[in-house]
């Protein structure tokens, strides 16, 4: 664990605000491990819909003696991706993380609901507005779909792809970072080559 912050871009959504921090009542290894459950469920559903994988990352650092906090990251391209796949590797880290908390044993309201990803939310209601489609936080929009559709989209895709997130979880704890390509090892599923060069 690193005792310096990571920079302030790592710790922003995709339109530069502070992304919302929660308290979870985890021991630092369960806490560590559910954030690589979450951004291996990124991953894993990135690389299976057809987008390259750059890296896929656990941060956790001190920022005071005895205090820890934990956040991940995953860098990917894109590349000619079906839109609602695309909303659907989003709402897959969430619930790739409350799926870790209900299989070992450590699920609990407060503990699902500090499992909340907003800013990846609106990350792909973004995204998908720029492409023309729309996608609704509460409501079903007329010509569009919902989060809660696009939910359950990704827990299928969770669920049947459950072993190669696991896979890649653990990886990334022991590891801490695990490139696109080494998550394809791990899994044998297909890493598209990066396109231009830009993640």
């Amino acid at each position: 664990m690193r005792t310096l912050a990571p920079a302030p871009e790592t710790l922003s959504d995709h339109t530069g605000k502070p992304r919302p921090t929660s308290l979870i009542s985890l021991t630092y290894e369960q806490a560590r491990l559910g954030l690589a459950f979450h951004e291996a469920g990124h991953a894993v559903l990135s690389m299976a819909y057809g987008m390259h994988v750059v890296t896929s990352e656990v941060i956790a650092w001190e920022p005071q003696p005895g205090r820890w906090s934990v956040t991940g990251n995953t860098a990917w391209q894109a590349q000619n991706t079906n839109p609602w796949q695309f909303a659907a590797q989003a709402a897959a880290g969430e619930l790739a993380h409350v799926q870790y908390l209900l299989t070992y044993g450590l699920w609990t309201p407060e503990r699902a609901a500090a499992c909340s990803s907003v800013h990846d939310r609106e990350l792909a209601v973004d995204v998908l507005a720029q492409a023309g489609y729309r996608l609704g936080r509460d409501d079903v929009p007329e010509g569009g779909k919902s989060w809660g559709m696009v939910q359950g989209m990704a827990r299928r895709r969770v669920g049947y792809l459950w072993r190669e997130i696991r896979t890649v979880a653990h990886a990334m704890d022991e590891h801490t970072v695990l490139t696109g390509d080494e998550i394809a090892t791990l899994t044998g599923l297909v890493n598209p080559p990066l396109q231009g060069g830009a993640a």
